[in-house]
């Protein structure tokens, strides 16, 4: 499944929120030399239980939004951010 996510770099802690169809993302790393993208993989690995081999930057990688791959089904990725949102 393809979603999009608005990346928010420097931030104190890291946070996914979902917004309409949309997550936002809170990450501690800065946006250079690939850092923040490296630590939005991670994260996004470790929240949905994936490898990290298994998601993709499709489009944005050097933007705030960004285009991302994940191997979930449209009922597998609610079901994740509504469980961390306490839904």
């Amino acid at each position: 499944m393809i979603i999009e996510v608005h990346v928010i770099t420097k931030a104190k802690k890291r946070e996914i929120r979902l917004e309409g169809t949309n997550l936002k993302v809170k990450i501690t790393s800065v946006p250079q030399d690939g850092k923040a993208n490296t630590e939005l993989i991670e994260f996004l690995a470790d929240f949905f239980y994936v490898r990290k081999s298994e998601i993709k930057i499709v489009k944005g990688e050097r933007e705030k939004r960004k285009l991302i791959s994940l191997p979930l089904d449209e009922g597998e990725f609610r079901r994740a951010v509504n469980e961390a949102m306490g839904v």
